[in-house]
């Protein structure tokens, strides 16, 4: 037997590799399945080779469970490995690594400890975050000379043990004992869990004990002469051991890939719009499969979607800062052996080969969307509504998404027409300029609660785009920077004949005098504070009063209230203020004036403010009861 001492003179790595070697403890399953796994793929190498001519017909990887004994076992049909071998990698690299890690650490605050793990050959030694005791057996695949099997133990000291074994077969296999203070991993439920979330596609098979299933006995059946069932005890295989985005994209049909996104989502009922097929070998290696899915009203709860893989082993879901943030939206995996496996993404982030995967990826995402667009204009219309968040999302957050996206994003009109911002400025462009030559650009967000503003303004020969997406007082302010010489203004923000350059200025027929004594007027039926009176020549027909609300202000509440308010999120709740627009040329106005009496002119007064409140959907609660009475005592 040989027993040694850990070269480790400052202190003890146990405890450091218990607390910081990984956020999460659960990863020590994964990463003893990933080294099985290597050992088996190393040996299919061989034999493909000719270097090996053993049996390799059955390589399932088998995880056991023995709650008596209060261990959980991983075997393997892999190379194996000599005594000199377990000497070289399970002692001094992992040991020679632990003592460097033990320096990085000295200099490290907690917070940065998982900015440096990775750097070091530790996967196998994450066993003793959860156990008190490790055990090996490994037999190596070569049978030159007296190559007997090896066993090593560490009970979590610097002290190890290494002697002969009677192991029979090929390959390794590592008994954990439990700790008392990780005793949930004994249980079947726990372990299965964490062997669906990391090992569900990893590419040689899986065996977590047995499961009972139904099958169809051929050629009989039952009393009522369907095929007979019978429940069977089988392994229970728990991975997809040749997940679709490693096949060829020309080998898979429409239903492949959405069959593939039932399985990666079993309680998503409704199909993807699209997908890519990600398959790239140079300057780097990346697979992955990229699925549109129809965005709820929610974005949040979209996120965690993508899963992250490298060489089929689970990384990670939580991809924000790995992929762009745009693109976090969108559902599916993404695979390559150039991502560290390393759960930490503050040292994700820094990888140099993760930036490039980030920028490949965006471009590949509007590669498709830009060949959509060209082949079926038509189609693309109709999922507008559904994949105009991720576009929308991508040319506020990403400058090079915006210069590939500005040739088919869409701006939708009130009609339901859809125009490229080229073709707009071309549509509205000789019709909507104000004063100075700046393009007015009118939209609206919400059809109902606008209906009497858009009406007005389409009545006068204007477009109006419909802009409804939870995000869209970003993108308004986007454009704003991105074009020349265009304002973008809601149809309840301001009147149009304010804001567009007219050959036929109507004159008031109010003097100053009498807009004065109705302004008196107006002021002790409303909140002054709350509303600023304006006088404009609009036309006769245009209602008596309007209630607008300032653009800016009203753009900088909504964006506060998403989150990134320009600069004026830390304003809180902004205040409400109001334009009380009074239309000097209808006629309504003009017989306030001649009105006697003091009573019924400070009804009419409250009559027509409360009728353009209502219009603006703010006659609410009090004074909505109020006027409901008033004008049913009027009738």
């Amino acid at each position: 037997m040989q027993k040694g001492k850990i070269n480790v003179q400052t202190e003890n790595i146990f405890p450091i590799i218990k607390k910081f070697l990984y956020s999460e403890h659960e990863i020590f399953l994964r990463e003893l399945i990933s080294n099985a796994v290597d050992a088996t793929q190393k040996l299919k190498t061989l034999a493909s080779l000719g270097k090996y001519n053993g049996d390799i017909s059955d390589l399932t990887i088998e995880v056991s469970l023995n709650k008596k004994k209060k261990t959980i076992t991983v075997k393997d049909k892999g190379i194996g490995m000599n005594s000199e071998e377990v000497d070289k990698y399970i002692n001094q690299i992992a040991f020679s690594s632990a003592e460097e890690f033990i320096k990085k650490f000295k200099t490290k605050s907690e917070s940065e400890m998982n900015t440096i793990i990775g750097h070091f050959g530790l996967g196998f030694y994450s066993s003793f975050m959860v156990s008190d005791k490790v055990e090996i057996f490994t037999k190596t695949y070569q049978s030159r000379g007296n190559t007997k099997a090896v066993y090593w133990e560490c009970d979590g000291s610097p002290d190890y043990s290494m002697d002969e074994s009677d192991k029979k077969d090929r390959g390794t296999e590592v008994i954990l004992h439990v700790a008392d203070d990780s005793k949930d991993y004994l249980e079947e439920s726990k372990l299965l869990e964490i062997l669906n979330k990391y090992c569900k596609f990893l590419p040689v098979p899986i065996r977590f004990g047995d499961e009972k299933v139904w099958e169809t006995v051929e050629g009989e059946t039952d009393k009522d002469g369907n095929p007979k069932q019978v429940e069977v005890e089988k392994p229970r295989i728990i991975n997809n051991t040749s997940p679709l985005w490693k096949k060829k994209p020309a080998d898979l049909k429409e239903e492949d890939y959405k069959s593939f996104y039932r399985e990666l989502y079993p309680y998503t009922y409704e199909d993807p719009l699209f997908w890519i097929h990600l398959n790239v070998d140079y300057p780097f290696n990346l697979t992955g499969i990229l699925y549109f899915p129809k965005v709820k009203r929610n974005l949040e709860v979209q996120k965690n979607k993508i899963q992250l893989y490298c060489n089929q082993v689970f990384v990670t879901d939580s991809v924000e800062g790995i992929v762009p943030d745009f693109l976090t939206l969108l559902h599916g995996v993404i695979d390559s052996p150039d991502i560290p496996l390393n759960v930490s993404r503050s040292y994700l982030q820094s990888d140099p080969n993760v930036k490039k995967i980030s920028n490949h990826i965006t471009k590949k995402v509007a590669d498709k969307m830009e060949s959509l667009f060209k082949e079926n204009r038509e189609d693309f219309e109709k999922k507008w509504d559904d994949i105009k968040v991720f576009i929308e999302y991508g040319v506020i957050s990403e400058t090079e998404f915006y210069d590939r996206a500005k040739k088919f994003c869409l701006l939708k009109t009130t009609d339901s027409k859809y125009f490229t911002f080229e073709e707009y400025e071309k549509h509205v462009g000789p019709s909507q300029k104000d004063k100075d030559g700046q393009l007015i650009y009118l939209y609206a967000t919400n059809e109902q609660d606008q209906y009497s503003f858009i009406q007005s303004v389409k009545e006068r020969g204007y477009d109006v785009l419909l802009m409804d997406g939870i995000i869209e007082a970003h993108f308004i302010n986007t454009l704003e920077q991105k074009f020349e010489k265009t304002r973008f203004t809601r149809v309840d923000s301001d009147t149009v004949d304010k804001l567009i350059k007219k050959d036929d200025v109507l004159p008031s027929k109010l003097t100053e005098d009498q807009q004065k004594v109705l302004k008196d007027l107006m002021e002790t039926q409303i909140d002054a504070k709350k509303f600023t009176i304006t006088f404009e020549s609009l036309s006769e027909k245009e209602l008596p009063l309007l209630v607008t609300q300032n653009e800016f202000m009203r753009r900088m509440k909504d964006m506060s209230a998403l989150g990134g308010g320009g600069g004026y999120s830390f304003m809180g709740e902004m205040p409400e203020n109001y334009n009380l627009v009074v239309n000097s040329n209808n006629p309504v106005i003009g017989r306030l004036l001649l009105e006697s009496d003091n009573v019924k002119q400070g009804e009419t007064v409250r009559q027509l403010f409360d009728l353009s409140l209502l219009a603006q959907n703010l006659l609410k609660g009090k004074e909505l009861a109020e006027f409901i009475r008033r004008t049913t005592e009027k009738m």
